[in-house]
């Protein structure tokens, strides 16, 4: 009976060790840390998924009010380590733009007699879950505001299930012109030739969008001096990029979760996505999607070979016949920046483009690099070997990886704002 506790230990032990492990890029560091990171996710959408199956409530409503518990309990035990998010002397204001509300983080070195940089920061999550005021994100743009002594407007847009797109989109283009007025620049001491657009994962999808409207509004007299994206994700057309397939099983944006997040912003039937994921809604069938429109696109000559590898492009002739017809947003820039015209691009500001090698998102941002630069953009792209997606945001104390992305981050920044 004496040996009965310690055979239980035992299993239980191997038990935990082989639900948390899974199998990672050798480049990844402190892979333990991601494995524990990821069991956690796992768990609590598995049983929020549960809860969901037994109709008990909606899926997404289900996990966020979870996700951003989990989120600040990781804040809090990390800021015992790390002295935490608050930097004394930032004053911080809970206000609208444009009826949309911002979070405003005002620097200590205040704007007496000298004007200030500006900032604007789109939060990720996959325009259905994250905030402005989650731990992760407002140590990071507290962070922003001291170090650069820039005003900070973290932007609260509205989130699937309540919306869908262009809602977000445009809520983050009513609060980007608000903040762009002479009013409002005046009114917190921020230069005019110094204000920046920024965002992370579905953030930077929407700061690309609002850069590239801004960018070709004539009547807009005050425009971004400079965007700064953190592993955008730009396009829902090719869902067999050599990074989708490459990275489809690496934590923690799984390749079916992502194309679950564009079926929901973009209002389409989640049984579709078996389609999605084969590309068959963007085949040759579908007479909307040009040549041109494909080129833009086209990673066999958008990606330098180490990136290409021996991954094959998949183009399927027949698939869902009229879906495009039926989702025209699958085609609308405001949604997927990478489709943009080089006439739109060529009037982008100055681009920072953060990607990361164990990312489904990789090929995006760095088609999208190359395509800017293409158009006679300035475009610098640092692209990190061992980074993961949401490396830099979510947990940068935790991963050597992520501090070393956050200092490069805001030494771009420092340069070039």
């Amino acid at each position: 009976m004496r040996l009965l506790p310690v055979v239980v230990t035992v299993l239980l032990t191997v038990g935990f060790a082989y639900y948390v492990y899974i199998p990672l890029p050798d480049e990844i560091q402190e892979p333990w840390k991601l494995m524990m990171l990821d069991a956690g996710f796992r768990t609590l959408t598995r049983l929020i998924s549960l809860k969901n199956d037994l109709g008990l409530d909606p899926y997404i409503k289900s996990i966020t009010p979870y996700t951003e518990r989990f989120e600040a309990m990781m804040g809090r035990l990390l800021s015992s380590d790390s002295g935490g998010g608050v930097i004394p002397g930032v004053k911080v204001s809970e206000i609208t733009f444009a009826g949309i509300p911002v979070l405003v983080y005002e620097p200590p070195a205040g704007g007496e007699g000298h004007l200030r940089r500006g900032l604007m920061y789109f939060h990720g999550g996959g325009w259905a879950f994250g905030s402005a005021k989650m731990w992760s994100y407002d140590t990071m743009t507290r962070k922003l505001s001291d170090e650069l002594n820039a005003v900070v407007v973290s932007v609260e847009y509205r989130l699937y299930p309540e919306v869908h797109f262009p809602v977000p989109y445009l809520d983050c283009l009513a609060a980007a012109k608000h903040f762009l007025s002479k009013e409002v620049l005046a009114k917190y001491a921020i230069d005019p030739e110094r204000v920046a657009v920024s965002g992370d994962s579905a953030g930077g999808n929407l700061a690309a969008a609002v850069a590239q409207a801004i960018s070709t509004d004539d009547t807009m007299s005050v425009k971004f001096s400079v965007q700064a994206l953190i592993y955008p994700v730009l396009q829902a057309l090719d869902f067999n990029t050599p990074s989708y397939l490459q990275n489809q099983e690496v934590p923690i944006l799984y390749r079916n979760f992502m194309v679950r997040l564009w079926l929901q912003y973009l209002g389409v039937d989640l049984s579709l996505m078996p389609q999605f994921l084969a590309n068959n809604h963007s085949s040759l069938q579908q007479s909307a999607i040009t040549s041109e429109l494909r080129a833009r696109l086209d990673w066999t000559s958008l990606l330098p070979p180490k990136r290409k590898k021996s991954y094959k492009p998949v183009i399927v002739e027949k698939g869902l016949q009229g879906l495009v017809k039926e989702v025209p947003s699958l085609l609308d820039v405001r949604a997927a920046p990478l489709l943009a015209g080089a006439e739109v691009l060529a009037k982008c500001p100055r681009t920072y483009i953060i990607t990361c090698e164990y990312d489904v998102l990789r090929d995006d941002g760095l088609m999208y690099a190359q395509r800017l630069q293409d158009a006679g953009v300035t475009v610098t792209n640092d692209h990190y070997d061992d980074g993961f997606h949401g490396f830099l945001i979510m947990w940068p104390v935790v991963f050597d990886v992520g501090e070393r992305g956050i200092r490069g981050y805001l030494n771009w920044l420092q340069n070039n704002l």
